[in-house]
């Protein structure tokens, strides 16, 4: 075997044949690890949507590389001697390969940069980590940004990003006169919901796809979520009809209706774009600009693509930003003290509550939601029930499709669930059943009444609301964006105080929201919801 000079480590995440790691390539003398393994979907509970939209977007880019004539050591998950993780696959590959070098684009996990380095360290080998071009700032950039601030904010960040990257800009002010439309983007459906939106952009599974599904209905038999509606872009010519078709069918009204939600329609005028960008199928740029023509072509509301545009210049880059310079303390933050489980049924969305249970089941059968049914239905229940963030944490990013940690972990336990006390927003996001009352039709077909707060027939958004500021009332206090809210607390009497927290213990024991069916084996998750 010739020497091997240098052994390019691609992860799942990492399908970008321009990423930094190829830069020097020689096809004569280096060659490309990637492998499988099964620890990436044990070490959380991975659905069945995610891990196979990693492995057939893994295999599809293989292809790629093979293509590109590159030398590619691949193992598959079925493979005799597979070692089962990263590491142990890559200390047994360096045996066999014997590299003088690891060269690789940095990771989008902690946990998995910290494995190969101490694969690098026990072999003796150099490694060499490359800045991740896939965003528009670098780490360093953030932490220039952040250098001597007290408080961080996405706000602050984004405007920064648009003067520096001339995003949406005329000379030194932004276009249209002001830097966010977020208020001119709350709109609900009205009674006769959302009407025709343009459909999903489905990709039908090609041999390469129905291969890997196959292989994670065998594998991962008992894990959590179908594939039989399996659709998502796995190459980057299909991500680019996506980011094509968004733009010309759905990016019109994404700003309008961008918060609302329809019960059974998952997918309404959201962009679907984040599995395909973290998976670096899509560059953020080419995205960015993109909408951005769409506005100057006239064939979208500024409204609506500065909302869009905000996602993804500000906060994607924010929130990586904040797992980075954060890590690994981070994960461990809990500044609420919260320490119930997670309901066991938010894995099968077996509950009454009509929002949880359209959320739930939503995502389980396609490894989706919209970032609204994230942050103010399931996110919003965990927070106000008082669930361990780490917790919250594993199932988030068990469940979605789009989930990699760098964007996940800040969104779930910094904005979701509040447990960095501030670090990613200013304040804890709560709010009554009312909320998604005024945001979808899902309370007219619920047996809670979201203007109660105790009582059979309360809606349990609406107790644990105020049971959160009661028992957060001092902290709380402190806050200026919480205060009023704080202060309503007051007008209870004794009496109804007594009520509300009688009726959240009975929320946190499991007496309240679940169907009335048979227990639910979780081990037996396809036999029981079948």
């Amino acid at each position: 075997m010739a020497e091997l000079r240098a052994l390019v480590v691609v992860l799942g995440d990492q399908l970008d044949l321009d990423a930094a790691a190829f830069d020097g390539f020689d096809a004569s003398g280096d060659a490309v690890w990637m492998a499988e393994v099964v620890e990436e979907s044990t070490h959380v509970w991975s659905s069945k949507p995610r891990t196979a939209l990693f492995l057939s977007a893994m295999r599809h880019f293989a292809l790629a590389l093979d293509a590109a004539r590159r030398p590619l050591h691949y193992t598959r998950l079925e493979a005799p001697g597979n070692a089962g993780s990263l590491a142990g696959q890559l200390q047994a590959d360096i045996l066999r390969l014997k590299p003088s070098r690891l060269v690789m684009t940095a990771p989008g996990d902690w946990r998995v940069l910290e494995a190969i380095k101490a694969v690098a360290e026990r072999s003796g080998l150099s490694l060499d980590v490359r800045e991740d071009r896939h965003f528009f700032s670098s780490m360093a950039d953030f932490a220039a940004h952040a250098k001597g601030r007290k408080s961080l904010r996405m706000e602050y960040f984004y405007r920064e990003q648009r003067k520096r990257h001339d995003v949406l800009m005329q000379g030194d002010e932004p276009i249209g006169g002001q830097w966010n439309f977020d208020a001119d983007n709350r709109e609900a459906f009205g009674a006769g919901g959302p009407g025709a939106v343009p459909p999903r952009t489905r990709f039908e599974p090609d041999d390469v796809t129905r291969e890997v599904i196959a292989l994670v209905n065998t594998r991962f038999a008992h894990h959590p979520g179908r594939l039989d509606s399996f659709a998502w872009p796995v190459t980057r010519a299909q991500a680019l009809r996506s980011l094509h078709a968004f733009i010309q069918d759905r990016l019109p009204l994404f700003g309008r209706f961008q918060d609302a939600m329809w019960p059974g329609d998952p997918w309404l005028y959201h962009a679907h774009l984040s599995a395909a960008l973290n998976l670096k199928l899509l560059n953020p740029r080419e995205v960015v600009t993109a909408a951005e023509a769409a506005h100057r072509d006239g064939h979208a509301t500024l409204s609506s693509v500065e909302g869009f545009i905000r996602q993804i210049l500000g906060w994607r880059e924010y929130v990586r930003g904040v797992y980075w310079t954060q890590m690994p303390a981070y994960l461990e933050r809990n500044a609420l003290d919260a320490q119930q489980d997670l309901p066991a049924w938010f894995w099968t969305g077996d509950t009454d509550m009509a929002c949880l249970r359209d959320a739930l089941t939503q995502t389980l059968a396609h490894g989706y939601a919209n970032h609204i049914q994230r942050l103010m239905v399931t996110g919003l229940y965990t927070l106000m029930l008082g669930v361990q963030p780490k917790q919250v944490h594993a199932w988030y990013l068990a469940v979605y499709v789009d989930a990699v940690e760098w964007v996940e972990l800040p969104n779930t336990l910094g904005m979701s669930q509040y447990a960095d006390g501030g670090v990613m927003g200013s304040k804890p996001y709560i709010a009554t059943g009312k909320y998604i009352q005024r945001m979808s039709p899902h309370c007219k077909g619920c047996r809670y009444d979201p203007a109660q707060r105790s009582g059979d027939s309360a809606c349990p958004f609406t107790t644990l609301y105020w049971d959160f500021l009661m028992r957060h009332a001092s902290a709380l206090a402190r806050n200026p964006r919480m205060a009023l809210q704080v202060k309503n607390v007051a007008r209870l009497t004794d009496a109804q105080k007594q009520a509300v927290s009688e009726r959240a213990a009975a929320i946190r024991l499991g007496g309240v929201g679940l169907q009335t069916v048979a227990k639910v084996d979780l081990l037996s998750f396809d036999e029981a919801t079948d």
